[in-house]
């Protein structure tokens, strides 16, 4: 019966660990360096895949392969090879070393530059599609007059793009042909960047289509949005166009523009944006409020046109320095929607800088950039604004002015536009924050910066530690009532959300005042729509979210303290806390007002915050608990009780417990001279810490002699008990023995009679054995086992056959230097970083449990995971280290998908070049620390480079899974979901019986039934028979059954209570063998072309899995539509 394999169609298992691809086949850099952010259009920009991104230096992203025939260095005579350099190569040379950390830097700035700016035969195509456009508007016809609210002229399939609420208005309208049409904004400055290519065009509208007081009551925008209509109707006729859509001008509902897109495969080249705006002796109101700024913006777009141009003329470091910075913005979603710091404000910036002479035009981008985000740290625009006026003119509102109406001001060339107006201070400080990291990023010549900035995207769920939703937006109409802000809504022409936004902002950050140091806020965006819809109401922003990054030290504050009763100040704070706050008396004497939180763990600690956010936000502004949707608590949904962070610290206790009584135990023949813990716990990043456990004698079967406990055949499986290890240095002494089998036995005696005095001197319970020491303390069982610290280097001599002594590793001393020596060291930093970060344990045992859910968990060490974490906190840039375990494990996984493996060594602290020398030799994964700087030995042996390409992918998916559902609180929220393996992918699956699975309530789906196991929970227990330590059925049939057919398969199994192992065919075993005796092994011979060869008995294989695990295999499940019989 032959055995064979079907292809298939690219399995993950087969590829290289390589760049991940785009579903288009782009490179991820370009994708991710352009997120997009949730639009309609996003799916159809930029069809041609870009050129592929600066190399070199990519240390978190993946990146291409060479192509196969790589470019030769071009062969130069040797005049041309010692010709000295030219002034411009020597301008060069200088220009890195002043304002590049180095000539890397410099390359991939302009190997991005070349990657986002915009090609010529490109721009020829857009020009002649402008040109269409052009003669098609001027010929589109009038209309007669009528009133405003007629609008019986407009044909049915075209809706206006304006919410006219309240409908009747008085006023005229007719349509009557654009006086001017001119191409405006970032495509005649040359600073548009790819992939989402906008031209902006300003449609000049007749100055006789308008009457005296249209400024009033929106008939100014009514006519804009009739205007937009009508021309709307009539391209939509024509065949140039392939798609004619309406869509907010950055969001904001009065700023009604027209998308137009060309026809066929060049649809997704380029997006024409129509700015309907009058003639430019328009209104002269005073421009205070948001209603008056958006008129007078429109009346604005030629000049502010005509004042970039001269700013650009001449300097053509302005140009590469706004693509980087419009590059920066979109990397941390700062870009797009209401109030958002636009490509266009960035331009202004720029320009402002220049007329300040903080930019000279001899800058190249790269200095542009960094002068600007100097400014943006150092300036806070909330508090003093700017202005690009340059005379002092008396007519003009002065900044003071500007400052009462708007949170933040910048002030255009006119004096009478704030480009700011829909900012929120809140975003303003985003901003800020932003650029003063980055400033710190650039200037640390550790960090990789071009990676940082300009290539890692900072979504909200990985860049704060907090992330709620706002659900149901529509709840802000009740907030502006609560609030009083009827004002404020008239302002903004009834868009409740803008309205509300900054005032709930402000609420939050008062609340949270020495908790948080940012609050911000997601940018309402609204979607583009057919111009034969209804235009979006206000709620279609969708949920708002919020984002809140953490002071570590202080987020998880019980007591809110407030001023002393008899302050004046007592008042306000009362009435801003309502009923939770109360009197007093501190230890100090005095007594004074004060909230305090209820939390009892660490976990419900660091949800305080969440209680001040739904306490407020109910109290002030009307917003029900129910429309608030929080995303903090991953983690405690895969613990049945609590998050396990209080049982790691008395675990830790006990340990301290037990050394010092080791120090000081009187009688042995050499002093203890150091206890080390190499056990997770100890590093607080044990998945499940142990509980203290007392066994049930009735459940076991009794040695009495021995004092000992036996599982019993009749009843489930014991408890796991996990044994917690610590290694004990006895003290040098010239006594020790030089031979390997003495120090062996000798080590033996000390096991001995340290069970025995710690039972005479501290009357604790143990179990001596050759290796080690059992103690039972305190409800945990302690391996203790003995080190002599020469021993490594006694089972490194090796005799040579002429009689040398020589030194060379062998398997049992590096085995016995990692336990030792490395073990140690390893759990002693990583407490270290524990209590640097609280959370970094938490986050370590989410990546642990993820990896073993996934069935990896024997493919890859937990040292190795507990590294991989470690980084994140030691190396966060461009992101601050994790406050949230929730956190820490996004970007976990974030760091598997991305990380490029290939040519990139994690924590490096030697030359890369080194590294790339001896590339082939590493391996697959290498991880470097401070100790051991040349092997990586915690992934030495695994995993392998088939293992390592499928946790990349399956850190990608789960990744892009839980992001996708935690921002997205309309839908169920199950984030157990990326903890189950998908299970169609293997070829064999071995059920298990539960009653024999000791952890099974450690599954990530609860089991509903569950067996007694035994134990009861309990510490106190002095005089006890010894449980049963270390046993685990399913551990035992893995290693038989790993023993017995490795060469035929792999296993894989979630130890953490999983009920299957998975077993995966190897490829290679199942092409026919020649008849050999050594063949034979679970193989049968059979005839192929005339001779005998052997192939796979798969029938009886799968016969001896349930042989081997009788008792334990509920059931074998062959996947045959996989591998034919």
């Amino acid at each position: 019966m032959a055995v064979r394999r079907r292809r298939q169609g690219g399995g993950c298992w087969g590829r290289r660990p390589g760049r991940p691809r785009c579903a288009t086949g782009a490179p991820r850099s370009i994708r991710a360096v352009f997120p997009s952010q949730g639009s309609p259009e996003a799916a159809e920009r930029d069809q041609e895949p870009p050129p592929p991104p600066a190399s070199g230096g990519a240390a978190r992203r993946g990146k291409r392969a060479a192509p196969a025939e790589a470019l030769q260095p071009a062969k130069l005579s040797r005049a041309e090879l010692y010709k000295p350099p030219t002034n411009e190569e020597l301008n060069r040379l200088k220009e890195t070393e002043d304002l590049f950390h180095s000539s890397l830097l410099r390359l991939q700035i302009e190997e991005l530059l070349k990657e986002v700016t915009l090609k010529e035969t490109k721009k020829k195509k857009i020009d002649a599609f402008l040109h269409e456009i052009n003669s098609l508007l001027s010929a589109i016809p009038e209309t007669p007059e009528t009133e405003l609210t007629d609008q019986g002229w407009l044909p049915k399939d075209v809706k206006v793009p304006f919410l006219q609420v309240p409908f009747s208005v008085k006023g005229r309208f007719h349509f009557m042909p654009p006086t001017e049409l001119k191409v405006v904004g970032s495509y005649l400055l040359g600073t548009c960047i790819r992939p989402e290519i906008n031209v902006d065009m300003a449609v000049t509208m007749p100055r006789e289509i308008f009457q005296d007081k249209d400024n009033l009551n929106q008939r100014y925008h009514r006519k804009r949005a009739l205007y937009l209509a009508h021309i709307a109707q009539h391209l939509s006729k024509q065949q140039l166009f392939g798609s004619v859509k309406f869509a907010y001008m950055n969001s904001n509902h009065l700023k009604p523009i027209l998308l137009l897109r060309p026809q066929g495969k060049d649809e997704k080249m380029v997006t024409v944006r129509l700015h309907a705006c009058p003639a430019p002796e328009g209104a002269t109101e005073p421009p205070t409020p948001h209603y008056n700024n958006s008129i007078l913006c429109d009346t604005m777009l030629l000049s502010h046109l005509q004042f970039l141009s001269s700013a650009a003329t001449d300097f053509p470091g302005m140009k590469d320095g706004v693509a980087l910075l419009k590059v920066w913005l979109n990397q941390r979603q700062l870009s797009k929607g209401l109030g958002c710091f636009s490509g266009f404000m960035v331009s202004m910036l720029v320009a402002y800088l220049l007329m300040k002479r903080k930019i000279v035009k001899m800058m190249s981008g790269y200095q542009v950039l960094r002068s600007t985000l100097q400014f943006l740290a150092t300036t806070d625009l909330s508090v003093t604004g700017i202005s690009l006026v340059k005379d002092v003119d008396p007519s003009l509102p002065v900044l003071d002015d500007f400052q009462q109406a708007f949170e933040v001001v910048f002030v255009d060339p006119s004096g009478l536009v704030n480009l700011c107006a829909d900012m929120t201070a809140s975003k303003y400080h985003q901003v800020q924050f932003e650029a003063r990291y980055s400033m710190e990023i650039l200037d640390d010549r550790m960090v990789d910066g071009f990676q940082a900035l300009l290539m890692t995207a900072k979504p909200m769920l990985r860049a704060f530690d907090h992330v709620f939703h706002l659900k149901h937006v529509s709840k802000l109409q009740g907030t502006c009532k609560k609030m009083q802000l009827l004002s404020e809504l008239m302002d903004r022409g009834g868009n409740y959300v803008a309205a509300a936004l900054p005032f709930i902002v402000s609420l939050l950050v008062r609340g949270l005042s020495g908790r948080a140091l940012l609050v911000v806020h997601s940018l309402p965006q609204t979607p583009e729509w057919p111009i034969d819809a209804e235009p979006p109401k206000h709620k279609d922003v969708g949920p708002l979210t919020f984002g809140l990054l953490f002071y570590p030290d202080f987020a998880a504050s019980m007591l809110e303290k407030g001023p002393q009763a008899d302050h004046p100040e007592a008042l306000d704070f009362r009435t801003f806390w309502g009923e939770k706050s109360e009197l007093r008396r501190f230890q100090d004497g005095s007594i004074r007002e004060a909230v305090v939180w209820e939390a009892n763990t660490a976990y419900q600690k660091r949800l305080i915050p969440e209680q001040i956010v739904r306490h407020l936000l109910k109290l002030h502004a009307d917003i029900p608990e129910s429309s608030i949707c929080y995303m903090g608590r991953l983690l405690v949904c895969l613990q049945a009780s609590g998050t396990g962070e209080e049982a790691m610290v008395s675990v830790v206790r006990a340990y301290d417990d037990l050394s010092r009584k080791l120090w000081h135990l009187k009688e042995l023949p050499l002093m203890v001279s150091s206890v080390q813990g190499v056990h997770p716990a100890l590093r607080y990043t044990d998945v499940f810490p142990p509980i203290p456990m007392k066994p049930i004698y009735s459940f076991h079967a009794q040695i009495k002699t021995k004092h000992m406990l036996l599982p019993s055949e009749k009843k489930p499986c014991p408890a796991y008990i996990t044994p917690l290890k610590m290694i004990c240095h006895m003290e040098g002494s010239g006594q020790w023995p030089q031979g390997k089998d003495a120090i062996k036995r000798i080590k033996a005696a000390f096991h001995l009679q340290l069970a025995e005095l710690l039972q005479q001197q501290h009357q604790l319970v143990c179990r001596p054995a050759v290796t080690h020491t059992d103690v039972y303390k305190d409800g945990y069982v302690f391996r203790l086992q003995v080190a002599y610290h020469r021993e490594p280097l006694i089972l490194k001599e090796v005799v040579t056959p002429e009689g040398m002594l020589k030194y060379q590793d062998t398997e049992e001393s590096r085995q016995l230097e990692v336990e030792i020596q490395h073990m140690p060291y390893v759990t002693s930093s990583l407490h270290g970083l524990q209590q640097q970060h609280p959370v970094f344990g938490s986050a370590c045992r989410l990546a642990k449990r993820w990896v073993s859910a996934h069935l990896l968990g024997d493919n890859i060490s937990e040292e190795c995971v507990d590294l991989l974490v470690a980084f994140l906190f030691l190396h966060p840039a461009p992101f601050t280290p994790p406050s949230s375990p929730q956190v820490g494990f996004l970007r976990f996984l974030d760091l598997l998908a991305t990380f490029d493996w290939k040519n990139n060594p994690l924590i490096a602290v030697h030359k890369r070049s080194k590294f790339a020398a001896a590339r082939s030799c590493l391996p697959v994964m290498f991880i470097a620390t401070p100790k051991d700087r040349w092997s990586s030995m915690w992934t030495q042996e695994r995993p392998s480079a088939q293992i390592l390409q499928r946790l990349t992918v399956l850190a990608s998916e789960s990744l892009h899974a839980l992001e996708e559902q935690l921002m997205d609180p309309l839908k169920t929220q199950d984030v157990k979901m990326v903890f189950r393996p998908p299970l169609d992918f293997y070829d064999v699956l071995i059920h298990l019986n539960p009653n024999q699975i000791p952890r099974h309530l450690e599954s990530v789906d609860q089991p509903v039934k569950s067996f007694s196991r035994g134990v009861v929970k309990n510490s106190t227990a002095d005089k006890i028979l010894f449980p049963v330590v270390d046993y685990d059925p399913v551990q035992c049939y893995l290693r038989e059954l790993r023993d017995a057919f490795s060469d035929l398969a792999l296993f894989f199994y979630d130890k953490h209570g999983g009920e299957v192992i998975a077993v995966l065919w190897k490829p290679l075993s199942f092409q026919p063998q020649p008849f050999k005796v050594s063949n034979v092994k679970g193989r049968m011979v059979t005839t192929l072309n005339d001779k005998l060869v052997c192939v796979p008995n798969v029938e009886a294989i799968l016969e001896d899995f349930e042989v081997l695990g009788e008792g334990l295999v509920k059931s074998v499940e062959a996947r045959t539509e996989k591998w034919t019989i």
